[in-house]
């Protein structure tokens, strides 16, 4: 497949790593020739400079052959017309368009326009997809990383171990047997900063990070095994007023579940939008930094707070204020990823990484044939891909056991007949079942191949 990608800063950098890891062909597009050489130099990728709006820049790209092109600079403005240059003049089949502005996303979504007239296939909002991650990261505050899978039915949970784990130094095999039941599995580990997929006799330890597989029935005693509760919040601070603490507010406020939301906002004008947009949610003008306004904003009687202002070091500073003024958990926006391992000793629970996010909504969309879902793990240390099991496929009528996965890949879940059940080395994959595999990042294009997943998308 031919890809054209316009924009190389972290988005665009990730999709075009693992675009090309899949043989594919990719021509990155940027204004700026450092980004442009970054992305030639570390990939196997081609390279242009210039405004990839301008119909002769996407000329020299490869635009009349192209089977997709994904715009993802920072203009929406310019990823837009990039989109509808590529259609109006080179005819490219596929379009996706990242989109910030509430303005437009309103008035695409209502479908004020048309495909004629705006011909963008699918709309990547990073606000939004953020939103969503901040909700999931509420309402299972015991975890630091949270997706649903199967159709709801299956769930990744990210924990922490702590001290009081009840389950420290136990191999894995062992605690199958122990929890015989338990439709769980553990797929990943970080420790000391490093993600591995565990053996059966690899023991697990405090401190280490792992990723769980579980049946959506089982969360709360797949938790409690691993030593926490799944108590949801039910009062909740935002710290930032701006479209992903506003989507996050408006969310809580429709839930059922009554959540008591204050948010805090350093800018007027933003504070008095945010205020008018929502009806019983409290909104504070001032610093979140400021002890002065999280006592009034009730920071000690909190459950979770959540830091989403467009700083990454506000959210961090943030965040450590509000928990050492009595709040229960801290979640916290963090764009750069050097960031990520101050957190532990910060004490800061969750994060949010807005590229990881966007990453995987860009990546389930251009993946096709059978893939069903894609999700980034960490700073794309790993994919958790969802598939659906071929005929043509090597895996299909086989044992778990008798197929030769990576070293880095497990299955995490299987779905038979819309029953979801955990992997064992004695079950057998047939056509139709859906597999969810854990893969490291080196991994996944063996997995594909495993899958027989088409990267075409016609």
């Amino acid at each position: 497949m031919k890809v054209i990608i316009c924009g190389a800063g972290q988005v665009g950098w990730q999709i075009a790593r693992h675009l090309s890891g899949e043989n594919n062909d990719v021509t990155v597009v940027d204004s700026n020739p450092e980004l442009v050489r970054r992305a030639t130099e570390t990939l196997d990728v081609q390279g242009l400079t210039g405004f990839a709006s301008y119909p002769d820049v996407l000329e020299k790209a490869g635009a009349r052959d192209a089977d997709m092109i994904i715009a993802a600079t920072f203009s929406d403005e310019v990823n837009m017309v990039t989109c509808q240059v590529a259609h109006s003049v080179f005819a490219v089949p596929r379009k996706i368009a990242r989109l910030r502005a509430r303005s437009y996303l309103d008035a695409i979504y209502s479908d004020l326009y048309r495909r004629d007239h705006l011909p963008i296939d699918v709309v990547i909002s990073p606000e939004e997809e953020v939103a969503q991650a901040a909700l999931a990261r509420i309402r299972s505050p015991a975890t630091f990383d949270t997706e649903t899978f199967l159709s709801g039915d299956a769930k990744m949970l990210g924990i922490q171990l702590d001290a009081d784990c009840p389950v420290l130094d136990t191999p894995l095999r062992q605690l199958s047997e122990l929890f015989s039941t338990l439709r769980a599995i553990v797929v990943g580990v970080r420790r000391k900063g490093k993600l591995f997929a565990p053996e059966p006799g690899d023991q697990l330890f405090a401190g280490d990070q792992i990723y769980v597989f579980t049946h959506a029935q089982d969360v709360g005693r797949t938790l409690e095994i691993f030593g926490k509760t799944a108590k949801r919040p039910e009062r909740v601070l935002i710290i930032g007023g701006g479209n992903v603490g506003l989507n996050v507010a408006r969310a809580l406020e429709q839930g059922t579940d009554r959540v008591r939301t204050r948010v805090i906002e350093k800018s007027r004008a933003r504070a008095e939008v945010a205020a008018d947009a929502l009806e019983r949610t409290i909104v504070l003008n001032g610093d979140g930094l400021d002890m002065d306004i999280l006592r009034e904003a009730g920071v000690e009687r909190v459950d979770a707070v959540l830091c989403v202002t467009d700083d990454d070091k506000t959210n961090l500073l943030s965040s450590v204020r509000a928990k050492s003024a009595g709040a229960g958990l801290a979640i916290a926006l963090v764009n750069d990823p050097t960031l990520l391992p101050m957190m532990g000793p910060l004490g800061i629970d969750a994060h949010i990484n807005p590229r990881a996010s966007t990453v995987s909504s860009i990546l389930r969309h251009i993946r096709h044939g059978r893939v069903r879902g894609v999700y980034s793990i960490g700073d794309a240390e790993a994919e958790v891909i969802e598939a659906q099991v071929l005929s043509t496929s090597s895996i299909a009528g086989r044992q778990i056991r008798e197929i030769d996965f990576p070293e880095g890949a497990l299955v995490a879940a299987v779905q038979k007949g819309g029953k979801v059940m955990r992997p064992t080395g004695s079950l057998r994959l047939e056509e139709g079942d859906s597999i969810v595999i854990f893969a490291l990042a080196a991994d996944v294009p063996a997995v594909e191949t495993l899958l027989q997943v088409s990267i075409d998308f016609f």
